[in-house]
């Protein structure tokens, strides 16, 4: 069959997409239905949050958010979160990115064997290093506090942003730092004005990817912090019990936990997509 524009319509392409287009609605709609469960359940009233079957039409109440940020530690577990996430991103990024510009620019057997070697770092069960951390953490005074959670964070996401930084810097012409020193930049000067802003939707997405890991790290929270340095990963776990009122306020505080990231992904979505995209077109 021909259509009015003179393009060959075949209903058997129609039917494909069609079929395409609804496996990815289905897979959309079980992705987010626990988000849909979970913020139903922080807004409807607490005798109408679990009833059998479950009530579809309800007036909505705010009164487990407001209970969540006003009469419990949620605000403060929130800093100590976004302490340790970004410090996690501001430690971690600039390392990995000159770590990951070396490793792009010389090729030779030791670094990929240092290559192999961060991922085999990557790829190392943490929970065999969760009992020396905690007898590290004991002896140097540091257990409960910001700094060693945000330390070991990084020290376990360097591998993974490096490689990611690192196919960044594989794509940009080895010429274009070179003609910046050659005009009196130094190789720092040509690295930070240069080369960075070149890449810098990658260094964004690397730095995306690094806050989200760092925002969802539980098992080192649980184990290596008190009250002092609680993130929301760990904390939100007390809002969970046998009474019914705790499961809304569980509801509630997981929608407040979502939302930073969903705030962040829209502001980054842009570069995000760039980021994963540097690289794939060349002239």
């Amino acid at each position: 069959m021909v259509s009015r524009r003179g393009r060959v319509f075949d209903p058997r392409v129609v039917l494909v997409r069609v079929f395409v287009y609804l496996a990815l609605l289905g897979v959309i709609a079980v992705s987010l239905f626990p988000i849909y469960f979970a913020l139903t359940t922080s807004l409807k009233p607490t005798r109408e949050a679990f009833t059998s079957p479950p009530t579809w039409i309800f007036t909505p109440t705010l009164e487990h958010h407001r209970f969540i940020w006003f009469e419990t530690p949620f605000p403060r577990y929130l800093v100590n979160t976004l302490v340790i996430t970004i410090g996690t991103v501001l430690l971690s990024i600039p390392l990995g990115c000159m770590a990951a510009y070396y490793l792009a620019r010389y090729r030779s057997r030791p670094i990929q064997i240092l290559l192999f070697s961060l991922l085999a770092v990557r790829a190392f069960p943490r929970i065999l290093l969760l009992v020396p951390f905690f007898l590290l953490a004991r002896a140097a005074e540091l257990y409960d506090t910001h700094v060693l959670i945000i330390l070991i964070i990084v020290a376990f996401n360097q591998p993974f942003a490096i490689w990611l930084m690192r196919g960044f810097f594989l794509d940009l012409p080895r010429e274009l730092p070179e003609a910046a020193m050659i005009d009196g930049c130094s190789s720092l000067g040509a690295f930070l004005r240069v080369v960075l802003p070149v890449v810098r939707p990658g260094v964004l997405t690397a730095a995306l990817f690094t806050f989200l890991f760092a925002y969802n790290e539980f098992l080192y929270c649980l184990i290596l912090t008190g009250s002092n340095a609680k993130p929301l990963s760990v904390a939100i776990a007390q809002y969970g019990a046998e009474k019914i009122e705790y499961w809304s306020w569980s509801a509630a505080g997981a929608v407040g936990i979502l939302a930073p990231i969903v705030l962040l992904i829209g502001v980054m979505q842009r570069h995000l997509v760039k980021g994963l995209t540097f690289g794939a077109i060349r002239g």
